[in-house]
């Protein structure tokens, strides 16, 4: 199983090289569906990896892999310009737990 990086960044694509995972870097909107199809219908993929501003644009998609595609893991990360919502970890514990931190 190998992991690949769809990226509009081409930092995130040098960084994550350096990490032994493969990348693409897209362009366009139309750019993106096409090689996040191609990760999909590739049964050697085990491992999606997005940035966050990838998924925000194609959330809808995204997210119906995310349900329909049970070997397939999707996972999205930050780019280089780090986390966008930066209560993302004390939100995600109080709505797994229930406590405030």
């Amino acid at each position: 199983m190998k992991s690949i990086l769809i990226s509009d960044n081409k930092d995130t694509v040098i960084g994550l090289r350096l990490a032994s995972i493969d990348g693409v870097l897209v362009k366009t909107r139309e750019e993106t569906i096409e090689k996040l199809n191609e990760a999909v219908l590739d049964d050697e993929v085990g491992i999606i990896i997005i940035t966050e501003k990838i998924f925000d644009e194609h959330a809808d998609r995204i997210l119906e892999l995310k349900i329909s595609k049970k070997n397939k893991l999707v996972v999205t990360i930050p780019d280089r310009t780090g986390l966008r919502d930066k209560n993302f970890i004390i939100r995600y514990i109080k709505e797994s737990i229930g406590i405030k931190i």
